[in-house]
């Protein structure tokens, strides 16, 4: 089971092990347990994989997370290229910028599920006809369909 929330602008997973992936929406810091991972390259920690890579000098973020393939966007203004979508590959959770130009950056991955986050994650939700109740939380205990992409709106505590 993965747990996702947004507390003071931080978007924390934490797997069943209660391994936490913290990402900090506003320096776009990321940490897996409290190894702060701001380089490309290949990493590993109790379980969890997670590749980083740089991109238009943009960090991207895919992580494999108890069979769960998790990317982070961090901006809303890169071009997508073959490169970075064959970086994404599978994803099953999307997370990313909450703006306009974010959701035609969605439209090219195809992600089961999505948590926009800033304070544009409304106008993102909006602009894709998604119109979804804040939730503190969100538990993910089952398969995510792969018929329907499910969205998430996270509020921040």
């Amino acid at each position: 089971m993965l747990e996702l929330k947004n507390t003071a602008g931080t978007i924390s997973i934490v797997d069943s092990n209660k391994t936490e992936i913290k990402f900090e929406t506003q320096s776009n810091n990321v940490y897996l347990g409290d190894f702060d991972v701001s380089y490309p390259g290949e990493y590993e920690k109790s379980g969890i994989l997670l590749e980083v890579k740089e991109y238009n000098d943009r960090l991207f973020y895919h992580f494999l997370v108890e069979g769960k393939h998790v990317v982070i966007v961090n901006t809303d203004t890169v071009e997508l290229k073959e490169e970075i979508l064959s970086f994404f590959g599978d994803v099953d959770i999307l997370i990313i910028h909450g703006s306009k130009e974010a959701a035609k950056l969605f439209e090219n991955i195809e992600a089961k599920l999505v948590v926009p986050y800033t304070e544009g994650k409304d106008i993102f939700l909006n602009t894709l006809g998604q119109h979804i109740e804040e939730v503190s939380s969100h538990k993910i205990k089952a398969e995510l369909s792969i018929d329907v992409t499910e969205f998430v709106n996270l509020e921040i505590k």
